[in-house]
């Protein structure tokens, strides 16, 4: 069947675009979207705890959260402004829930649900019921999605508020035609309420984080080809809504780029990030070419391919032009792109299956769209279970600073002194500190409440070195074999090069456990 890639152009083209399937109508609403949210929903909540397993970024998020409202803000002066105003978001949930593991990553959950469903909605204003209950159920499925939400982050959050912001925006490029006067004027408020949401959404998403500006980069893109294929020129509107983000954006882009430091740790985009990435823009395009709806306006190509491409390549670009900045977490919000793509291609073979069995003429052994949609999603729920298993297992992050707090417990004595390397790695003192009483802290000077800094201050190397000679027995917690290092500055690496130096010397190794991707070493003092 021939192809046609541009709504805009099916006439003049002569290309023939696919109409609802039948029976589509009956489909309230509420349906397309209520089964992926309910979907991602219990794919969130299953194994939510690992075991009570922390990571270090998570750790982040927990003694962040747990500190008042004076001291995160004296934190946010010299670290992770970026993820100020998520801080701020955990901190008001562990006041009202206390601390624990399901209150940090319930948030992400809820963006998991969000997320899903305003995918899915974007779906089906795009390419029908079918189409856009697909979209929803991709994204839910999808390894990396479900990943973060579990995670203490904010990734998630930030997808829901794309995705929320893109219903908005499609919403507004392609309103329903009024039929009265009444109408009219229904349609023009609705006009600058979803143009309001659509603002407040992105503003939302960029102060959560700043590198969603890409999804309005994307957004931008979409209402140019609107305005190319001859659809409402609603670019003075997108204009002015981009404006005001941007605007609301700035503040926090300039202060976090003394942070900058922070995202030393990203090394240039590897390989296999660049296969990901041409592995999801071929896909993309193949699902590209499957027929579309009539009279939909903007179509899923317009508005996915430009959510997936724009925010992929550009953090690469950046990352090639201004420094290693490539993570697939910070732009998890073009998967909604991926999704609108896979979704709608996904409805197409089956309602294409279901034409063929009602062709056929056998009616007894026909079966309707919605049980072959549900056995394509079983079936990729039991390919993907290995993986989605692993996901949800303890080890399945860089490390587990509590696996780590535990081995502490076991291994020290009372009056033992500890040291950290790199000083990062006191992150699992900071989350179990109950783990760590009765031991001195013999580097830290400074604490990392009074200081302001996630991991406190420690002292000149020359006074750690004194510190260290002074205890009988050392503990040491380090990075596992094969655990990956934030990056330290040149002042701490002098610092760690001191104890690792001193432990040699003047100290003979008598216990280690490697738990957690974390290593933890017990020195006694040569006589």
């Amino acid at each position: 069947m021939p192809v046609d890639l541009d709504s805009g152009a099916t006439a003049a083209m002569g290309r023939r675009a696919i109409q609802p399937p039948a029976g589509a109508h009956r489909w309230p609403g509420w349906v397309v979207t209520a089964v992926p949210a309910l979907l991602a929903l219990a794919l969130s909540l299953w194994g939510l705890l690992r075991q009570g397993a922390i990571w270090r970024d998570e750790a982040a998020t927990w003694t962040t959260a747990e500190r008042s409202l004076p001291e995160i803000g004296h934190l946010l002066e010299h670290v992770d402004v970026v993820h100020g105003l998520y801080y701020l978001l955990i901190h008001a949930i562990f006041e009202v829930f206390g601390p624990s593991v399901t209150a940090m990553r319930l948030p992400s959950v809820v963006g998991m649900v969000i997320a899903a469903a305003a995918t899915a909605a974007i779906g089906r204003r795009l390419a029908g019921p079918m189409g856009g209950l697909s979209a929803g159920l991709v994204l839910a499925l999808l390894p990396a999605m479900q990943r973060y939400a579990q995670e203490g982050r904010s990734f998630t959050l930030v997808a829901a508020l794309v995705a929320v912001a893109t219903r908005l925006l499609v919403g507004a490029v392609c309103p329903p035609e009024p039929t009265n006067a009444r109408d009219g004027r229904v349609r023009r408020l609705a006009w600058g309420w979803r143009w309001g949401g659509y603002t407040a959404a992105m503003l939302g998403a960029a102060l959560l984080n700043w590198l969603s500006l890409f999804a309005l980069a994307a957004h931008g893109v979409t209402v140019v080809i609107a305005h190319r294929t001859g659809q409402r020129p609603l670019s003075a509107r997108w204009l002015v809504s981009a404006l005001v983000v941007a605007s609301g954006t700035l503040p926090l882009i300039l202060a976090s780029r003394p942070q900058a430091g922070q995202v030393a740790w990203i090394r240039p985009a590897s390989a296999s990030s660049l296969l990901g990435v041409t592995v999801m823009l071929v896909v993309s395009l193949a699902c590209a070419r499957i027929p579309r709806r009539e009279g939909t306006g903007l179509s899923q190509v317009q508005v996915g391919l430009s959510l997936l491409a724009v925010p992929q390549l550009g953090l690469l670009l950046a990352s090639w032009l201004v420094q290693p900045l490539y993570a697939d977490r910070y732009v998890l919000f073009s998967y909604i792109g991926l999704s609108l793509l896979v979704g709608p291609a996904v409805a197409w073979a089956v309602r294409t299956a279901e034409s063929h069995g009602r062709a056929s003429g056998r009616r007894r052994r026909r079966v309707r769209g919605e049980f072959l949609l549900a056995g394509v999603v079983a079936v990729a729920f039991v390919a993907l279970l290995p993986l989605e298993l692993g996901l949800r297992s303890p080890t399945s992050r860089t490390d587990d600073v509590r696996a780590a707090a535990t081995e502490v417990t076991a291994l020290a004595r009372p009056g033992d002194g500890i040291v950290f390397v790199p000083d990062q790695r006191r992150d699992a003192a900071l989350v179990t500190p109950s783990a760590f009483r009765g031991l001195d802290d013999v580097a830290l000077v400074q604490s990392p409440f009074a200081s302001g800094t996630l991991y406190g201050i420690e002292a000149a190397p020359a006074r750690i070195r004194a510190a260290m000679l002074a205890h009988k027995r050392i503990v040491l917690v380090t990075d596992g074999a094969g655990s990956g290092t934030s990056g330290s500055s040149a002042s701490s690496s002098r610092r760690d090069l001191v104890k690792r130096t001193v432990l040699a010397r003047h100290f003979t190794l008598i216990a280690s456990a490697d738990t957690g991707g974390r290593r933890v070493t017990v020195y006694e003092r040569v006589k």
